[in-house]
């Protein structure tokens, strides 16, 4: 009979330990493939030849259920299984799906910007380079690149014209080329038969049109007036007389200059309009739809001068003679002088 009992409690014992080890094996399965493992969504952005480690340091431990959970899982991975790209976790994904996720590419797509002041290749391939692993200097080098840009239509002269500001969706790890692909695209879908239309009846091209634009957007930040501005050059390129807008002659000297003195207006260059007639032979920034829009759909005036306003406030006054233009052009200066003068005054306190 003990023996019997003996038997019993070891099958016992046994059925007990099996059933632990089962059932830590079985919760161990659960956390790693079942449970959601974050308590958000989780973005991972991963270059080639990072390690397993390296990608799973860039989730927050705080936002982590169960760091062991991920931990194994992430070991299992091999190294050279894992694909570069723009990954989304979401919280309600369990640990194994980082390591699936990470070998299959399931990419999710960004959202590239591009707005604001984009007057230097430099300064629109950093932009281009912050959102998306393209490295700056390679994004500089395809705006410059001749044989490249001739595949759209283009030169490294009027590419300005080729980037629509916008935000679009493209993936991380996009090469240059579908960049450019993605870019002329927006392009093309911005010239509609409409706008083409509109242009014409300007008596400009579409690449006309974006040089333009491009010194009305250099000339003011205030938005409403943009359409009396592309009156006034349109004004003056029917009349035969020379633009003399000042931002062609800062585009001279990349942007470097505080303020455009007269002796800066006699630089030799094709993009100075104070010494050359008609349009620079590019733009000397990339212009935004608002100014795009302005030189298509222009104010109708009598307009050919403007000079900021003495209120000082980013807008312009506006005339039709030169004797106007220069009383406006009197009220600003007396008015900065009045300001300069003030703000000395205070600094020397």
């Amino acid at each position: 009979m003990k023996a019997i009992t003996k038997y019993v409690l070891a099958a016992v014992i046994a059925m007990t330990v099996t059933a632990i080890v089962a059932g830590f094996i079985g919760f161990r399965w659960y956390s790693d493939n079942r449970r959601p493992n974050f308590k958000a969504d989780i973005h991972l952005y991963v270059r080639p030849g990072m390690a397993a480690g390296q990608v799973a340091a860039q989730i927050p431990d705080s936002l982590v259920v169960s760091m062991a959970s991920l931990k194994r899982v992430m070991s299992r991975l091999d190294e050279g299984s894992i694909r570069p790209g723009h990954y989304v976790v979401e919280k309600d994904k369990p640990a194994v799906y980082v390591p699936r996720m990470l070998k299959a590419g399931w990419q999710t797509p960004v959202r590239l910007t591009l707005s604001g002041t984009m007057r230097t290749k430099g300064a629109i391939a950093r932009k281009i380079s912050n959102q998306m692993m393209l490295d700056s200097a390679q994004v500089a080098a395809a705006l410059n690149d001749t044989s490249a840009l001739s595949g759209y239509g283009f030169t490294p002269d009027d590419v300005f014209s080729m980037i629509i500001p916008d935000t679009y969706e493209v993936w991380w790890t996009d090469s240059v080329e579908s960049l450019l692909d993605r870019l002329n695209e927006a392009y093309n879908a911005f010239w509609t038969a409409e706008n083409k239309e509109k242009a014409r009846q300007q008596g400009l091209t579409c690449k006309e049109v974006s040089i333009l634009a491009s010194i009305v957007k250099a000339e003011s930040n205030h938005e409403p007036e943009y359409p009396e501005i592309a009156g006034v050059y349109l004004n003056r390129l029917r009349q035969g007389i020379r633009l003399q807008a000042d931002p062609t002659v800062a585009f001279c000297f990349g942007y470097k200059l505080n303020r455009v003195l007269l002796k800066h207006l006699e630089v030799d260059s094709p993009y100075n309009t104070y010494i050359h007639e008609g349009l620079p032979p590019g733009p000397i920034c990339v212009p935004d739809k608002p100014s795009l829009l302005a030189v298509l759909n222009p104010d109708a005036h009598g307009y050919l001068f403007f000079c900021a306003s003495p209120a000082m406030d980013g807008t312009h006054r506006f005339a039709a003679t030169l004797a106007e233009h220069n009383r406006n052009a009197r009220a600003f200066q007396r008015e900065l002088n009045v300001r300069q003068a003030a703000r000395k005054a205070e600094e020397s306190k």
